[in-house]
């Protein structure tokens, strides 16, 4: 029964205008990089620049939304012989590939036609990854505020934390604290915002990293290494189920 819940879910929301336009947006901007663009590095650190704030907005405003909209049909299902955690799965599931599939047009296949190489790949799988990750958080926002408006106003919040106060905060600390040994202290921050994971280990795949002194050095040691690259992982993981278990909790003591 859930995946016919995902599926009926899936394929309306791949029918929503919001997608389409979404995708067709990041495949103008990828296309225009690209053929203004006469380097391949730079092409896809700009793309990565760009994806870095659209992503995580669009997944978090359009998540929330989309869940509230969607209130009426969860509360038809809810009247029927299927699990709770069966519809939020499907619920979150679908709206989460359907985001992919729209950022692997938009950008995934600019950047494949280009020419094909490990830093695009990176760039496609951190893409895929904030995907997730911050649809999971749209909807922590939704399920935390029965109100739509406070609901759309944290996500705004969490992405304007994740996305600008949370790097100001690391330049003051580095700032202030230069002349101490925190570059372990730095590390484990980073590792905290899953914004800065995927920056970071998308720049040291076209070895900018030397371009970042010292603090570059650092996270080159670690990022770079088997181990940095297990632990970001496990942390991008941490990103999407922590806020998916919790959200699944306080679902299932809602009454909608």
């Amino acid at each position: 029964m859930d995946n016919k819940i995902f599926k009926y879910i899936l394929f309306d929301l791949l029918r929503n205008k919001f997608i389409m336009i979404y995708s067709l947006i990041l495949m103008v901007m990828s296309f225009s990089i690209i053929y203004i663009g006469h380097d391949s590095s730079k092409a896809v650190i700009t793309i990565l620049n760009l994806i870095l704030f659209i992503v995580p907005l669009i997944c978090l405003i359009f998540g929330t939304i989309h869940f509230y909209n969607s209130k009426e049909f969860i509360q038809f299902l809810l009247t029927q012989p299927v699990n709770r955690k069966n519809i939020f799965r499907a619920e979150y599931l679908a709206l989460s590939v359907s985001l992919s599939i729209g950022f692997l047009i938009g950008v995934g296949l600019p950047v494949m036609l280009y020419g094909f190489s490990l830093s695009g790949l990176y760039l496609i799988v951190t893409g895929v990854s904030l995907t997730f990750i911050f649809t999971a958080l749209a909807f922590f926002s939704s399920v935390l505020n029965k109100d739509k408006v406070k609901g759309i106003g944290l996500s705004i919040i969490i992405w304007l934390y994740l996305t600008i106060i949370f790097d100001g905060l690391v330049f003051l600390i580095i700032y202030f604290f230069n002349d101490y040994p925190i570059d372990k202290f730095i590390i484990i921050l980073t590792s905290l915002n899953p914004i800065d994971l995927g920056r970071i280990l998308m720049l040291l795949q076209v070895d900018i990293s030397a371009l970042m002194g010292f603090t570059g050095a650092t996270f080159q040691k670690f990022f770079g290494s088997f181990l940095g690259i297990t632990v970001s992982v496990l942390f991008m993981l941490l990103w999407i189920i922590l806020p998916l278990i919790i959200s699944m909790r306080i679902f299932k003591k809602t009454n909608f």
